[in-house]
Formats: structure tokens, C-alpha cells, sequence
């Protein structure tokens, strides 16, 4: 493949920016300036550094994001700044989503691809990918509400049971997994038992943990078989 046009698929730009990048000595590959764009590369794996930003380059890409309260999973938010305001231009030029959503109000892992089958496989119900939440509450997390959430509540305008393996943390805090999507589940499942949800962060999508060493707002690569693809 032509360097201009791996360049352009990376998200670097139009073929003709990636063009005129490398013409004008703003692009290495593997340590060495080239002025070649249509010099023959290998895509897959290949090193690229373009006006500093160092890259390595994948068909696909993967990347794990520990969201912060107050950004939205939107690139037109409403209200506060978009999450892809986060990342790198070329990243969110090449066409990362998001795997499903978080809302405003809520902190942690959201993965990021521009594989649309990753994205299918893990949003669609019937793949029942586990998604774990650590839940702050407003009052005592009692053994009465655990048990609840794990037989299963009925949400409003929703007569399917909505249901979560729970685990009290704290007196005020508790873990639940769940398998499902619902539009503000956690939230609406605590409200069912009789609690209030004060703060909602998720720690894991399928197999993969949000990285301890990244902070709010850090993101980081991935691969497809950490999260169980």
C-alpha cells in the first residue's frame, strides 16, 4: 500500500494532505525521513511519526478511556464537552465510536473502536456482555435491596425484570454486573428498591478492568481479546 494512502487511513487526513505531509518532510517511517508518498509499506504494524506524534499503524483500533463525570458520549453534546475532545485529532478522524454509552453523570471504562462488528458484538443484548459498576448511594445498601436487584425489578414502561449480580462494598456502596443496556439502568434499578444512586462508576466491560494507572480522562490501546471479542 502506498504511504500516502496508509496515512490517510489512519486518519491523518485526505490523501492529498497526507500527500503534501510527506512531501514536505513532516513524516518518518521507522525512525527515517521519507519524502515518498507513494513509497510501497506494509500497513499492519508499521511506524509512523508525523509532525511528532508517534503511531504505530493497525487496520483496526482499540482503545480503553477512563471517562470523567461531565463529558458527553456524543461528538454534538448538549451540554458539556464531547468525550472525543479527549483524544487525539487523527483518532477521532479515522472514526473511533464509542461501545455504547455512559452518561454525563457517569465515570470509567468506555472502549472506543472503528470496528463495527466489535461494536455489534458488544452492545447487542444477546451476547450478554458483563458490564460492573461500583454504585455510591444515597442511603444504607440493605441485604433486602441486594437481593432485589439479583432476582430482578421491574423498571417503568419496562415490564421485562431487570436484573444484576450485586455485592455490598460499603454500607453505602455496592458492585453490580449486568448484562443488559437499558437507558439509565443502574440508576433505575436502585430506584426500584427504594435507594438513590449519588455516584456511578464502571470498572469493567467483558474481560477487560479499567487500567489502574489511568487516570480521568487518559486513554489508552487495547486489543479485541482483553474485552472478549
Amino acid at each position: 500500500m502506498k504511504l500516502e494512502k496508509v496515512l490517510q487511513s489512519q486518519g491523518f487526513g485526505s490523501r492529498k494532505h497526507c500527500r503534501a505531509l510527506i512531501e514536505g518532510g513532516r513524516v518518518r517511517v521507522a525512525g527515517q525521513g521519507v519524502d515518498d508518498p507513494e513509497r510501497e509499506v506494509t500497513l499492519e504494524g508499521l511506524d509512523v511519526e508525523v509532525d511528532g506524534t508517534s503511531w504505530r499503524c493497525r487496520e483496526k483500533v482499540y482503545l480503553a478511556l477512563h471517562k470523567p463525570v461531565g463529558v458527553e458520549c456524543s461528538h454534538a453534546p448538549s451540554h458539556h464537552a464531547s468525550v472525543f475532545s479527549l483524544l487525539p485529532s487523527f483518532l477521532v478522524e479515522r472514526g473511533v465510536q464509542t461501545v455504547g454509552r455512559l452518561d454525563a453523570d457517569t465515570s470509567g471504562l468506555l472502549l472506543l473502536t472503528d470496528d463495527g462488528a466489535f461494536i455489534q458484538r458488544h452492545t447487542s443484548p444477546k451476547w450478554k456482555v458483563p458490564k460492573v459498576y461500583e454504585v455510591t448511594c444515597a442511603e444504607p445498601v440493605t441485604e433486602a435491596q441486594l437481593e432485589a436487584l439479583r432476582a430482578g425489578v421491574v423498571l417503568a414502561d419496562d415490564p421485562s425484570p431487570a436484573r444484576g449480580d450485586a455485592q455490598a462494598l460499603a454500607e453505602r456502596t455496592l458492585r453490580l454486573t449486568i448484562t443488559e443496556g437499558r437507558y439509565h439502568q443502574v440508576r433505575r434499578m436502585l430506584a426500584a428498591v427504594g435507594n438513590h444512586v449519588v455516584a456511578l462508576h464502571r470498572t469493567a466491560v467483558g474481560e477487560l478492568s479499567l487500567p489502574q494507572e489511568l487516570g480521568p480522562g487518559a486513554w489508552a490501546l487495547v486489543t479485541p481479546l482483553a474485552v472478549g471479542r
